[in-house]
């Protein structure tokens, strides 16, 4: 099942994993991340101690080639398995087995790697690849994205659609965002109008949370309440509806 994306932001260090599938929840699986040092996506016939054990590696900036190697010498499964990471140095190593169903394979570029199985042929991993590389003007979340969307346009999974995820971490083993659609018609898209609606409120929030090198972060509230009015005002003038399916805020 699936394909992935993994990404360090070569401007600002963040690391980023997107993934989509005709799979359940797909992204409770596949994304594995350690803020400042790497992102990990395992699948195919998945082991997530693939990723908790590769992620928490590359925090201990275990090299991303020995990893792979160590794993494929130790797990019976290796050839059902598919895995791709990243370091904070931008060095990648992919695992494709050779008994993960077809199309199944993987790319990369640098600083970013893209894998994927079951799929409707090479051109998802391909135009998932080469639309992240054209948008890199744009920031981490929309690139990622884009990248997906264009994998799907390109066939996607061979079974179809049902889940998607998109996670980005900071400085912190805590994410900066993850937003999944874990079983939708249209996931990606549905990754899209969370991705709106966490600008909003959420990563203004997010922005200041505390850090390893601030551990108060921001104590004072007032400037993320202006910053979330001037995105209300923005949006309004723009005409430009929530796309929350939340309840309005009740009255204090």
């Amino acid at each position: 099942m699936t394909y992935s994306i993994v990404a360090i932001d070569p401007a600002t260090g963040h690391l980023g994993v997107a993934v989509a599938s005709r799979f359940f929840a797909v992204g409770a699986l596949v994304p594995h991340i350690r803020g400042g040092k790497g992102a990990v996506a395992t699948q195919a016939f998945v082991s997530p101690v693939w990723g908790l054990e590769a992620a928490s590696r590359l925090a201990q900036d275990d090299a991303p080639e020995d990893i792979v190697a160590d794993f494929l010498a130790r797990d019976g499964g290796a050839a059902q398995r598919q895995v791709h990471m990243i370091d904070s140095q931008g060095r990648i190593a992919a695992h494709t087995g050779a008994a993960c169903i077809d199309w199944a394979g993987h790319a990369s570029a640098p600083g970013v790697s893209v894998a994927g199985n079951m799929l409707a042929g090479e051109g998802v991993i391909a135009q998932t690849l080469s639309a992240y590389l054209a948008h890199m003007d744009l920031p981490l979340a929309e690139r990622l994205m884009t990248a997906m969307e264009a994998g799907a346009a390109a066939g996607g999974d061979k079974r179809g659609t049902q889940s998607a995820a998109l996670c980005i971490h900071r400085s912190e083993d805590y994410p900066w965002i993850d937003i999944r659609a874990d079983d939708h018609p249209d996931p990606l898209a549905e990754l899209r109008r969370l991705y709106d609606v966490a600008q909003e409120r959420f990563l203004h929030v997010a922005d200041v949370m505390p850090t390893r090198a601030n551990f108060s972060g921001l104590t004072d509230r007032s400037g993320i309440d202006a910053a979330i009015l001037g995105e209300e005002e923005r949006r309004r003038a723009a005409g430009i509806p929530s796309r929350s399916f939340a309840t309005a805020l009740a009255k204090s």
